[in-house]
């Protein structure tokens, strides 16, 4: 789960984490009120949407009067920004956060994430700050530090230092970087986090630190833990269909293809996808209804993959180990009448009562395309949207 960037220093500024003030605005007399109640004589006004690069697209500006406050708010409130993250469709700008002035002498690059390969948390630092960090990877891969903490040990001052020198920060800088790092390792893990960023961290006039900006992903399995940030959730930053997803405890992303899938169980999903592309087309998205799905959650997932225009075929990729066959099955016939279904529809069915189910599918007078087994499945629905189009 994703929070704006207002909400993520509201979080790190709990485990005493050095922020800017700042005051969130939904519009342009609450901007012209929170400018007014930081004093100036510079601010920022930053548009909050749940991606980057909105300095590029105009989502960050630096002002000088309680006027150009609030001619900025008026201008991106209800402004569709468009970044390298968003797609091609953008992001609504509803929310605003007016900060106070920096005076930037170094602009210096810091995350922390879960580190897959190790299983543990990693920082990641760059003297490139304000740059994305994909670019100084590609470019000047020397100029980033990246390395794990012992979760036995936990974070220590020799990791705290060990940034600071590669930052090339000096004298009380080297003490603040230690605090730092320590409050964003504590925070990291006491909220579950699964990636946190800072871009830019700067060294100010005053030689103090500062983070000027922050996101933070949260580890979605682990937010029952904490009802205060599950109460941070802006539903108008996600997909409305991802939403409806998970009222049904379901994995769904929607993708940029025509295929659409439906799969238990994440790696088989991943398998899936791709074997729709070898077959020479592309998946509208990736769907896991987990091992242990109902009749209902089926019907479920079957409308959430049709809600997208973009299907002209649904691919049933199902292993029945603590899945029944017969119940997706009966999921599928009941999914399929409720609501009219107009596309072909391929299903793979193998496991525990498979041969219960195919006899539901073949007997549910639908036009079900069985499939014996995935390379199967694939050629047989790229083949359907084909003859179809």
């Amino acid at each position: 789960m994703n929070i704006h960037e207002y909400q993520a220093k509201a979080v790190l500024a709990k485990y005493g984490v050095p922020v800017a003030k700042g005051i969130p605005a939904f519009t342009a007399e609450e901007a012209v009120k929170a400018a007014k109640e930081l004093g100036g004589p510079i601010w920022v006004v930053k548009a909050q949407i749940h991606a980057g690069g909105r300095g590029k697209a105009g989502g960050v500006k630096v002002v000088k009067s309680i006027e150009e406050v609030e001619a900025e708010a008026k201008r991106m409130l209800g402004l569709t920004l468009v970044t390298h993250q968003t797609g091609p469709e953008g992001k609504e700008v509803k929310r605003l956060y007016i900060e106070d002035g920096s005076a930037i002498e170094r602009e210096l690059y810091l995350s922390c994430l879960v580190d897959r390969a190790t299983g543990r948390v990693a920082f990641i630092a760059s003297t490139e700050g304000g740059m994305d960090i994909e670019e100084v990877a590609a470019k000047t891969p020397e100029k980033i530090l990246t390395f794990s903490v012992d979760p036995a040990s936990g974070v220590s001052g020799f990791h705290g230092r060990r940034i600071a020198f590669a930052l090339g920060l000096k004298g009380d800088q080297v003490k603040q970087c230690t605090a730092l790092i320590r409050n964003l390792y504590t925070a990291f893990v006491d909220a579950d986090m699964s990636m946190l960023e800072i871009n830019p961290l700067i060294v100010n006039k005053d030689g103090d630190l500062l983070c000027l900006d922050a996101k933070i992903n949260f580890d979605s399995n682990a937010l029952y833990r904490h009802a205060d940030i599950v109460e941070l959730r802006d539903l108008d930053e996600e997909d409305p269909s991802e939403i409806e997803a998970s009222k049904y405890d379901l994995n769904y992303v929607k993708l940029d293809g025509t295929i659409g899938c439906m799969v238990n169980g994440a790696g088989l999903a991943m398998a899936t996808m791709d074997i729709i592309k070898l077959y020479g087309e592309e998946p509208a998205n990736f769907l896991d209804v987990g091992g242990g799905a109902t009749k209902e959650k089926v019907t479920a997932a079957f409308k959430i993959i049709l809600s997208d225009p973009n299907v002209n075929g649904i691919l049933v990729n199902i292993f029945g180990g603590i899945m029944r066959c017969d119940i997706i099955a009966e999921g599928v016939v009941a999914a399929a009448k409720e609501v009219s279904l107009n596309v072909p529809l391929v299903v793979r069915l193998e496991g525990t009562n498979v041969d219960l189910g195919k006899k539901i599918m073949a007997e549910s007078g639908l036009p079900i395309i069985s499939a014996d087994n995935l390379a199967d499945a694939a050629d047989k629905i790229t083949k359907a949207v084909k003859e179809a189009a």
